[in-house]
C-alpha cells in the first residue's frame, strides 16, 4: 500500500508502472504477506489443500508480495550487488520499477541459467556457489512465500536450519537440553551430508512439491543450467546454492527424518521417553542423539538408505559416532561433557566456541591488523569493532568468559607488536601514552584508543553473557495460533540476524545462501 501523497503515474515510452519507493509503507505491505502468510499456514495445518492452493495463488499474484520481493533481493540482502550472467544490477528507482513490471510476466522462457563461481573455504578448498540473476532471485522470493507457509505447518521441531524465527541458537539449545548431565542419551551420530545442495533428486523433491501453482517454475529454476566461464552446463540433479529458494527446497526434501526413526513426543511436544533417537537439524547437518553406539551406527544405516531415495548420502569424512563426554563441533560451537566434583552428578555440559573457530577470527583479525598498519586510530579501531562486537553477539550465548578474556589478552599483544612496529624508536612510555588510556567505567587502564577522538576498541570481555531463550516446539511466526502468546512461541527471535557466517571464524557450508 502506497501513502495518500505518492503519486503513482504511468511513463507513455515504457509503459509501466511509476513507483516511489522512498514513500512506500512497508509496514503495511509486511503486514499484507504476513496475513495471508497466516491462513497459509491455517490451511495448511486444517488439512485444507483446496484452500491452500486458492491461498497459495493469491500470494503469487500479491502486488504486496512482489514489492517486498524486490525490497528483500534489491536493498536488504547481502548479495545485492552480486549480479547473474545477465550481469544486471538493481540500484535505482527506476530500475526497480522495470523489475516490477517483469514480474508480471510469466514466461518460463525468461528463467536464465545461473551464474557459476568459486568462494574460498578452510585447508585451501572452494565451494561451488550458483548465483541466478536478480530477476529470478525476485521471482523466487516471491513464489517462496507463498510456499514456505505451508510447509511450515509441516516441518518437524527439530529442525532449526533457514526457517523464520529459528537460528543456530535454537539447536545448540537443543542439543544442550538432551546431552544434559543426567539424560541417558550420551552417544553421538554427528552427520554430515556430501554436496547436498548438488545432489538433491529433481524428480523426487518436484514429487514432493506436488500441485503447488508454481511447481513449473521451481522445475524452470533446477533445470535452468550452469554458466561457468561461458561454457553451458545442464543441470539433471542439485539446487544451486545462492538461490533465494533453494534452503527451503533443501528443508523439504529431508523432511520426514524424524518419522523414520521413529521419533514421537507427548502431548507437551516433550521427548517421548520411549524414543531411541533424539534429533536436532539444521539444513543439511544434523545431530543424532542415542541411549548407545550400537544405536548409533543403526541411525547411520536407516539415514543413508533413507537420504539414497533423495539422491544424497553421508559424508563418511565428516560424519562420526561419539560419546559426549569426547565433545564434538557443530555450527562453530564445541559441545561437551566434563568431569567435575563441584557437581552433584560428577559431570557438567559446556558450551563453548570451538578451537576452529577461534583460530579462525584470529586469522582474520591478524589480517585486518597487518593491512592497517598505515591508518590513523580512529580507522583501525572503526574497522575492528563491527567484527569483534559481532563475533562476541554470536558467541554470548554460550559458555564464553573464559575465552573472551583469553582473545583479549592475544588482542592486547597485536596491539602492542603495532605500536611497536610503527614506532620503532620510541620508548614503551610514549607508546602508552599514545595508544592506550582509561575507561572510568570499565576501570580499565590498557584501552586501545584514539583520544582525540573519544574512540576505543572494544574488548570481547566487557560482552555480557546472555542465555539463548530456545524455540518451543514446533512453533512458527506463521502460526496465527501464536500471535499474541509470546510465551508459547518466541515470534521474533533475536538471534535470526546473528547468522554464523557474519562474523569471523565460523566456516558454515552454508554461507553462501546469504547472497
Amino acid at each position: 500500500m502506497l501513502n495518500a501523497n505518492v503519486t503513482i503515474k504511468t511513463n507513455d515510452n515504457n509503459n509501466f508502472e511509476q513507483i516511489h519507493w522512498y514513500a512506500i509503507d512497508w509496514q503495511d505491505i509486511n503486514k499484507k504477506v504476513n496475513n495471508l502468510r497466516k491462513r497459509i499456514y491455517r490451511a495448511s495445518a486444517n488439512g485444507n489443500t483446496k484452500l491452500v492452493g486458492s491461498l497459495q495463488k493469491l500470494m503469487l499474484k500479491s502486488r504486496s508480495n512482489k514489492l517486498l520481493a524486490i525490497r528483500r533481493v534489491t536493498q536488504i540482502n547481502r548479495g545485492k550487488r552480486s549480479p547473474g550472467i545477465d550481469k544486471i544490477v538493481v540500484n535505482t528507482d527506476k530500475e526497480r520499477n522495470l523489475l516490477m513490471h517483469k514480474l508480471i510476466d510469466n514466461n518460463l522462457l525468461s528463467v536464465k541459467p545461473i551464474k557459476r563461481v568459486y568462494i574460498p573455504k578452510r585447508k585451501g578448498k572452494h565451494r561451488p556457489l550458483g548465483l541466478p540473476t536478480i530477476l529470478d532471485r525476485c521471482r523466487q522470493a516471491v513464489v517462496k512465500s507463498a510456499l514456505e507457509p505451508y510447509w511450515e505447518a509441516k516441518f518437524e521441531g527439530s529442525s532449526y536450519g533457514f526457517r523464520p524465527g529459528r537460528s543456530t541458537h535454537d539447536a545448540i539449545q537443543r542439543i544442550s537440553a538432551i546431552v544434559c548431565p543426567g539424560t541417558t542419551r550420551g552417544w553421538i551420530l554427528d552427520a554430515d551430508i556430501k554436496s547436498a545442495f548438488d545432489n538433491i533428486d529433481h524428480d523426487f523433491l518436484l514429487k514432493i512439491v506436488g500441485n503447488f501453482p508454481a511447481r513449473n517454475w521451481i522445475k524452470a529454476w533446477l533445470k535452468s543450467g550452469v554458466m561457468e566461464e561461458y561454457q553451458f552446463t545442464k543441470t539433471t540433479v542439485g539446487t544451486p546454492q545462492g538461490g533465494v529458494i533453494s534452503p527451503l527446497l533443501l528443508n523439504i526434501a529431508l523432511h520426514g527424518m524424524e518419522d523414520i526413526l521413529n521419533i514421537t513426543y507427548d502431548k507437551y511436544d516433550h521427548l517421548h521417553p520411549k524414543s531411541e533417537y533424539a534429533l536436532v537439524k539444521y539444513a543439511d547437518d544434523f545431530v543424532i542423539c542415542a541411549k548407545s553406539e550400537s544405536s548409533c551406527i543403526k541411525a547411520k544405516q536407516i539415514i543413508n538408505d533413507w537420504l539414497n531415495i533423495r539422491g544424497l548420502g553421508l559424508s563418511e569424512e565428516k560424519t562420526k559416532i561419539l560419546h559426549i563426554k569426547e565433545g564434538f563441533d557443530f555450527l562453530g560451537f564445541n559441545i561437551r561433557q566434563y568431569n567435575t566434583k563441584s557437581r552433584r552428578r560428577g559431570v557438567t555440559l559446556l558450551v563453548k566456541p570451538s578451537k576452529d573457530t577461534i583460530k579462525s577470527f584470529k586469522k582474520r583479525i591478524m589480517i585486518e591488523w597487518k593491512r592497517s598498519f598505515a591508518w590513523g586510530i580512529d580507522r583501525i579501531i572503526e574497522n575492528l569493532n563491527p567484527r569483534i562486537m559481532g563475533w562476541c553477539s554470536y558467541f554470548n550465548k554460550v559458555v564464553a568468559k573464559r575465552t573472551f578474556i583469553q582473545l583479549d589478552r592475544w588482542m592486547w599483544m597485536r596491539q602492542a607488536r603495532f605500536a611497536c612496529r610503527r614506532h620503532p624508536n620510541k620508548y614503551w612510555k610514549w607508546l602508552k601514552e599514545k595508544y592506550w588510556g582509561r575507561i572510568k567505567a570499565r576501570n580499565d587502564n590498557w584501552v586501545f584508543m584514539d583520544k582525540s577522538k573519544d574512540l576505543y576498541l572494544w574488548k570481547l570481555q566487557w560482552t555480557a553473557i546472555k542465555r539463548h531463550i530456545l524455540v518451543k516446539g514446533k512453533a512458527s511466526p506463521d502460526n496465527p495460533a501464536l500471535r499474541n502468546t509470546g510465551k508459547n512461541v518466541k515470534l521474533v527471535n533475536q538471534s535470526t540476524s546473528l547468522r554464523p557466517d557474519r562474523f569471523f571464524g565460523v566456516d558454515k557450508k552454508v554461507n553462501a545462501l546469504f547472497v
